[in-house]
């Protein structure tokens, strides 16, 4: 039952966490420059129609405690009313959920199935070819910003070629070019890390005992190498899968896809306070529980990982 204490003591540190992200985000929400009201209501808005909402929306209270009243209410489930779309943010952020998962487990998906088998590869043909090739690959990925890499996409497979729509969720089509570029940094880590960890395995002395009792080298490869060198890849994928939802806020703006990207982006030009703070709350979520998946199943793939200590 170590699993299940180590479980419960991690979901028990996410609540600082999330306090601590919160509270700062409400902080410099409340401290940015601009009057919120009056971009709700325009500039034509008399003094008294501003003064009147900020009392609606709880802004002529002290910080403090509309954070706490804020945080009572998250404990509740009611994450308030959008100020500027008026619509409930926990029905919309359940909505726009899916397309922000599905996006980003179909670039983990295309950037572990790729990059993990090259990365092996790569080190087991060392200062071949491939070698060469995957490393020229993960410099050139890790050189191209995602909204470039993007928009270049856009014009060539979608415009010229005609291969893929240009945007939206009109079909299965929509969802091939944006998990690509949202998976493409993703792709270059998972080959380095995999090449990185596979190099440090085969040089390991058991490696050597292995192959002088006369094991063979698919043998070795397959049944010590692999396993063991894992490791720290399955760590990477947890937090490459948490920044890929953080890196979705890009990509789903290039290809208007409407996950929560999206929405968190036009909430933080706006100041939709309700919003951003949910929506931070929920991702803080997601990646803390990532996280937690993530290093039980390292503990599950190495048992000399103890979870008790």
């Amino acid at each position: 039952m170590n699993w299940l204490k180590y479980a419960l003591k991690r979901l028990v540190l996410l609540v600082p966490v999330i306090l601590s992200v919160t509270f700062i985000l409400f902080v410099i929400l409340s401290l940015a420059p601009g009057d919120v009201a009056r971009m709700v209501l325009g500039q034509d808005a008399t003094p008294e129609q501003i003064a009147e909402l900020n009392h609606q929306m709880g802004l002529d209270r002290p910080l403090i405690i509309r954070y706490v009243n804020y945080m009572v209410d998250a404990l509740k489930l009611d994450f308030g009313k959008s100020w500027t779309g008026n619509f409930d943010v926990l029905s919309e952020f359940s909505h726009r959920l899916p397309y922000t998962l599905l996006v980003s487990a179909l670039a983990l998906v295309f950037a572990t199935g790729l990059g993990i088998p090259l990365g092996i590869a790569s080190a087991i043909k060392q200062y071949s070819l491939l070698d060469y090739g995957s490393t020229f690959v993960v410099m050139l990925l890790f050189s191209m910003p995602a909204f470039w890499l993007g928009t270049m996409c856009q014009i060539f497979f979608c415009l010229t070629l005609r291969w893929l729509p240009v945007s939206g969720i009109a079909s299965w089509k929509s969802f091939i070019l944006p998990p690509i570029i949202l998976g493409a940094n993703t792709l270059a880590s998972m080959i380095r890390m995999s090449r990185t960890s596979m190099l440090d395995v085969i040089k390991m002395d058991y490696i050597r005992t292995a192959r002088a009792k006369g094991a063979s080298n698919r043998d070795v490869i397959i049944h010590h190498s692999i396993r063991n060198s894992l490791i720290p890849v399955v760590t990477q994928i947890g937090i490459s899968f948490a920044g890929t939802i953080g890196g979705a806020v890009v990509t789903e703006n290039i290809f208007a896809i409407p996950g929560i990207g999206t929405m968190l982006i036009n909430a933080v030009k706006s100041r939709d306070v309700p919003v951003v703070m949910g929506t931070v709350i929920f991702i803080t979520i997601i990646v803390g529980i990532i996280n937690l998946i993530v290093d039980l199943i390292c503990a599950i793939v190495d048992p000399r990982i103890d979870l008790a200590s």
